[in-house]
């Protein structure tokens, strides 16, 4: 017998848990949600193998909101997501970001400054003597400014928040199974059913696709394509001897990031782009990248770092839109009920609420009711009309 269920979201992490969540806490929703994972224990997903952190410091307002949103749904999580008076715990700490400009990138990061402040977020700007007395262990030789989160940027648990979403949106009646979608089944633009890789046929109202890595073959089987693809992202952990105080989560002129964890750091960096091939499951570390391109960028800038002891290390995937790394949000073009919430580039787990809450509103509502997420429609691939994002991480 085929099933049928109002939505159907295929892939169960954070971004796939939030929608169904969210549907379920609307009023106006009443229906059947029924989320496909093939992995339950999210063992490789990037929401567990992320540095899982959130910040305000984009150049697109889109992005901002999205995270302005993000951050006052983090602080209540407990509430939000509390499960018969058991409250998850996701650690959130409001640590904030420090961006470094050299005197080359300083007027994009006052550009960026302007905006963000404008829109709410409360970051402030520092030439290089105030970035001394605030950090007095940087190095602030080559710099001209920086930008750092007061408040409302930091890190947090995002396997704790997935798991959360998951917990909360079951105890609302959202049913989960271990399965992939195989095929979904089209006739004229619309998804009608969807055979699952156990050989069972569920019939569904609309399809969300939040699949993370694994989209992109899911949505050429509706017709569409989308250049989203899986590339490997390193983490590193290290200690150091000396004790630092007031760390943020620091991103370096060059890309390379470290910021606190537990009773030392973790750091990385993404790999120039012609050294940036699809993972193709490649889960492997290469310490090599941390002794030639990590450690030597966070020695210079913290002179402490010069001597570390570098700990255990792990690897990940994240689904990289490489046609502007944004999300691609809202109705696969010419699809009157496929959904997309794909190609986060590394920001999914940051933005997980407001897309959440935003495809829940599209998808029931059939449109955005609270935080307009347009700017992030799929349809801008066919009108190649990039969002462009200037604070790339």
């Amino acid at each position: 017998m085929t099933k049928s269920y109002d939505i159907v979201i295929a892939g169960g992490a954070a971004i796939g848990a939030s929608i169904a969540y969210h549907a379920m806490v609307r009023p106006d929703f009443n229906g059947r949600v029924l989320v496909v994972e093939p992995d339950p224990t999210l063992a490789r997903a990037a929401s567990a193998l992320s540095a899982a952190s959130i910040r305000q410091q984009f150049s697109s307002a889109v992005n901002i909101r999205a995270s302005l949103f993000g951050i006052e749904f983090l602080r209540h999580a407990n509430e939000l997501l509390a499960v018969d008076g058991e409250a998850p715990e996701i650690g959130l700490i409001e640590g904030g970001y420090l961006f470094l400009a050299t005197r080359a990138g300083a007027p994009i990061l006052a550009e960026n400054h302007a905006l963000q402040t404008a829109l709410g977020a409360d970051i402030a700007r520092f030439d290089p003597g105030e970035l001394k007395t605030q950090f007095p262990w940087l190095n602030v030789e080559d710099l001209a400014a920086g930008c750092w989160g007061r408040t409302g940027e930091g890190w947090f648990d995002g396997y704790g928040l997935a798991q959360a979403f998951r917990k909360k949106a079951r105890a609302l009646g959202v049913e989960f199974r271990k399965a992939a979608v195989a095929a979904p089944e089209m006739v004229g633009g619309r998804a009608v059913a969807l055979r699952l890789d156990d050989g069972s046929r569920i019939a569904c109202g609309h399809l969300a696709i939040a699949a993370g890595t694994g989209a992109r073959a899911l949505v050429r089987q509706t017709g569409f394509d989308i250049p989203v693809h899986a590339k490997k992202r390193m983490i590193f952990t290290f200690d150091c001897r000396e004790r630092l105080e007031n760390f943020p989560l620091l991103i370096d002129p060059t890309g390379v990031y470290c910021r606190p964890e537990g009773s030392g750091f973790i750091g990385g960096a993404s790999p120039a782009a012609d050294a940036d091939p699809d993972a193709d499951g490649d889960f492997e570390v290469d310490y090599n990248f941390f002794d030639e391109h990590v450690w030597p960028v966070l020695a210079t800038r913290v002179s402490a770092f010069e001597a570390i002891k570098r700990g255990r290390a792990w690897a990940g995937h994240y689904d990289m839109n490489l046609f502007d790394h944004n999300a691609l949000v809202g109705a696969v073009p010419g699809m009157s009920n496929v959904w997309l919430a794909n190609g986060f580039s590394g920001h999914g787990l940051q933005q997980s609420p407001a897309v959440g809450r935003g495809l829940a509103e599209l998808i029931v509502a059939g449109q955005f009711q609270t935080l307009d997420l347009g700017d992030l429609a799929p349809v801008r691939l066919v009108d190649r009309r990039p969002l462009v994002e200037k604070n790339v991480v």
